[in-house]
Order: C-alpha cells, then sequence, then structure tokens
C-alpha cells in the first residue's frame, strides 16, 4: 500500500549519508522509551524551526511511536523502532521504520476523500492518523522484509526565517 497527499515526492532519508542535517535514532518500542526518543529529536531540531513547527513535529511523532508500540508490538516493550530526519530547503524528510505487524490499510486510506471525521465516530487510533494525514505531506507506508517504513515531510519555514 502506498499513500500520497503530494505530488512532490518526499526525499528519503539516507540514515547512512554523513548530512550535517541528517539524524538517526533507534530506541526500544515502550513508552518511556518514546518519551526519551521525541526529547532526543526535538533536541536535534529545535533550533532549525519555530516553537510552533516543534509542535507539530512532536504530535506527529509521538502520534507514530505511540502507535507503533501499541499496535505493531502489542505493547509487549520488545522491538525497535528506528527514526531518520533530514533537513531540505522545504521541511524534514522522515523515515520511521519497525519490525512490528503491517500496518491496517485503513489506517491510511481515504486521504482527501472525506471531511475531518468526529471522534467519538472513529475506531481506536483513528483520529491519530488523522492528526499524522493531516499535518505532514507526501505520506507513504511499504512493508518490504518484515519492516514498516512510513516516509513523509514535514513542511518548515525556510532556515532563514526560522529563530
Amino acid at each position: 500500500m502506498q499513500v500520497e497527499r503530494s505530488s512532490h515526492p518526499a526525499p528519503r532519508p539516507d540514515p547512512s549519508a554523513p548530512d550535517r542535517e541528517g539524524f538517526r535514532h533507534s530506541f526500544c518500542a515502550d513508552p518511556l522509551s518514546v518519551r526519551a526518543a521525541l526529547r532526543t529529536t526535538l533536541a536535534r531540531f529545535i533550533r532549525q524551526m519555530t516553537e510552533e513547527e516543534a509542535g507539530t513535529l512532536e504530535i506527529v511523532l509521538a502520534e507514530v511511536f505511540n502507535n507503533i508500540v501499541k499496535h505493531g508490538y502489542g505493547d509487549s516493550g520488545k522491538g525497535t523502532i528506528t527514526i531518520a530526519l533530514s533537513r531540505d530547503p522545504r521541511g524534514l524528510s522522515c523515515l520511521v521504520s519497525d519490525e512490528g505487524i503491517a500496518l491496517p490499510d485503513r489506517c491510511l486510506s481515504g486521504i482527501g476523500d472525506h471531511p475531518r471525521p468526529v471522534p467519538d465516530t472513529l475506531p481506536e487510533g483513528g483520529f491519530g492518523w488523522f492528526l499524522i494525514r493531516d499535518l505532514v505531506e507526501d505520506l507513504q507506508y511499504s512493508r518490504h522484509d518484515g519492516r514498516n517504513e512510513l516516509v513523509f515531510h514535514l513542511p518548515l519555514a525556510p532556515l532563514a526565517l526560522a529563530p
């Protein structure tokens, strides 16, 4: 399954590239590690974005990470989540990967097809995926060799304009 919101595909972050703007972090799939990973990731990019952009990044990553912990690994605390981010002129290109169960089709279906959902009518986790789809661009999901990869782009103000 591949889902896209934009006509400009998100460049995939290359975790092995020695880019001064790049970042890669792997952590255990448990709630405390998610909290620490969010702090580490935000600290790495905080000087390259506005406060509002940092809040958006935190919301998106928290939703993605917590969905992986809860649904991908079943709250077992076993497993690893890896994030790779790189800054480009339009914002942050993000790749989140894990070896949990495959993402159900319903999580990413319907982009642009439906108005903002009513939270009370959504299944467990449904509003989180709506937020993710609403806040990022170029959202793509793939699974190969037992690995999930979620790629997206978070638009940011040009570096010269960010405080």
